[in-house]
């Protein structure tokens, strides 16, 4: 499996904030790394074109398919992924529901309840986070908090592209019990009150759900956790921005500078000693039965059904 110039580039062009934290892995991780965002990325740039390119994201998801039987896909970024899949363990079954997410995006445009949202989540950004801790060789202990670091930040690209993805039709966030008729800027202006305290309320959902995943960062070796710890340093400096002005997401797409990346980033090495030595005594290791209930269950879950509406939260980066 080699890692070509394309998958640089691509990786690069779609994920500034994950690109710019992943450089800071060990090169074969990285290499990995390039491998995986190569395929998730090419896969969404098919729905997320305009006009979006349904055919050509059937042609992808069949190649996948035969590349996954073994035969030549005509994709050198098809081809190394499956490589990829085989050499790291990856379970085909998320590979599965993230193309089910993307297909979503050629055809749903609306989603109406959290449990609709959490289900495109799922595939779109938690199974990113299940991939990543394959790659980077976490136990099976870590997958629900990789699910949910993956759930987390995609929550934060659906509040920061708000004005993006109403341009393709598109509404992530469910309204609920918000009072708002849409997303649009211009509702946004006539019932500004309640626009606000909506964002706010979903930045509060994103803090929670960042808060349970990072319980997870115990089982992430230091020379791993600082990328990853920088990149959900970004996701919160971004989610910090839009709380003090949520119509900010109409003037422009909130993200940081490369500098103030690898700023936090040379921070967080300097400064880790310290706070990776005091995780374990931060964080529950045996976490209380209401503990982890207060954490959502994935769509797929039989608990599913009893969770909530939430009125007030990979692939994207």
């Amino acid at each position: 499996m080699s890692v070509t110039r394309l998958h640089r580039k691509t990786f690069k062009q779609g994920s500034r904030t994950y690109y710019n934290s992943s450089i800071f892995f060990p090169d074969d991780v990285r290499e990995d790394v390039f491998v995986l965002y190569g395929f998730v990325r090419v896969a969404d740039d098919y729905v997320d074109s305009v006009p979006q390119d349904a055919e050509g994201f059937v042609l992808f998801r069949n190649a996948y398919y035969r590349a996954l039987n073994g035969e030549p896909s005509g994709y050198r970024i098809i081809d190394s992924f499956v490589e990829l899949m085989q050499k790291r363990n990856l379970d085909a079954t998320w590979v599965e529901a993230f193309l089910h997410s993307m297909e979503l995006d050629l055809y749903k445009t609306d989603y109406d309840s959290i449990d609709e949202t959490l289900e495109y989540i799922y595939g779109s950004a938690e199974v990113i986070g299940l991939f990543m801790a394959r790659l980077l060789d976490l136990p099976e202990e870590s997958l629900e908090s990789a699910r949910l670091q993956g759930r987390a930040m995609q929550y934060i690209n659906f509040i920061r592209d708000i004005a993006e993805d109403q341009s393709l039709g598109r509404r992530y966030l469910p309204l609920g019990e918000s009072g708002l008729t849409a997303l649009d800027e211009a509702t946004a202006r006539r019932q500004r009150p309640r626009f606000e305290a909506f964002i706010r309320d979903q930045i509060e959902l994103y803090r929670r759900w960042q808060e349970q995943a990072e319980q997870g960062y115990r089982y992430i070796p230091r020379r791993y956790l600082i990328p990853i710890k920088t990149a959900s340093d970004m996701y919160r400096w971004t989610a910090d921005r839009i709380y003090r002005d949520p119509r900010i997401v109409f003037q422009k797409k909130v993200k940081p500078r490369k500098a103030r990346v690898v700023f936090q980033m040379l921070r967080n090495a300097l400064t880790s000693a310290g706070w990776y030595s005091g995780l374990h005594g931060r964080i529950t290791v045996n976490p209380t039965p209401a503990e982890r209930s207060s954490v959502p269950p994935h769509p797929r879950s039989p608990q599913s059904s009893r969770r909530q509406p939430v009125s007030t939260a990979s692939g994207r980066g």
